[in-house]
């Protein structure tokens, strides 16, 4: 079990829920400016996402861990990252560096949140790709405000 500390991002919300989770995944980072990374190479991830809301579901949940984990573990473990949709060897907005994938978590996170009527927000991702680099990903709140 992973017990860490995470950053805390400030957020005006009732509830704030946090999921862990690790996966294996291989990746390459499709640009000569990524030295060794050029090449296909193999991690495992841990993350953690922070969702935040004001207001619970039929059940009692702010969202459902469960699904959260389907989202993104199930996803990604035991898959190589640049063969996912989301990922392109093309724009370097979407290769699957640690900073992008912790971005596109918290994307298909949020489309996710979007469709349940209490109106979640994931606030943060953090995405540890080695035990001394990760990750921490807010999404402006801006955009948030925009997505509602």
């Amino acid at each position: 079990m992973m017990q860490q500390i995470y950053p805390v991002t400030a957020h005006p919300y009732a509830y704030e829920l946090n999921k862990d989770f690790h996966f294996a995944a291989a990746h390459y980072i499709p640009s000569d400016q990524a030295g060794k990374c050029r090449y296909v190479h193999g991690h495992t991830y841990f993350a953690n996402v922070t969702v935040a809301g004001d207001a619970l579901d039929e059940s009692g949940f702010l969202v459902n861990f469960a699904d959260l984990k389907r989202l993104i573990h199930d996803r990604f473990d035991h898959t190589t990252l640049n063969d996912d949709e989301v990922f392109d060897d093309v724009d370097p907005h979407r290769f699957p560096t640690t900073e992008a994938t912790a971005r596109i978590i918290a994307e298909l996170v949020q489309a996710h949140l979007d469709t349940l009527p209490q109106h979640p927000r994931c606030i943060q991702v953090y995405l540890r790709e080695t035990p001394s680099s990760y990750v921490v990903y807010r999404p402006r709140q801006a955009d948030a405000g925009a997505q509602r």
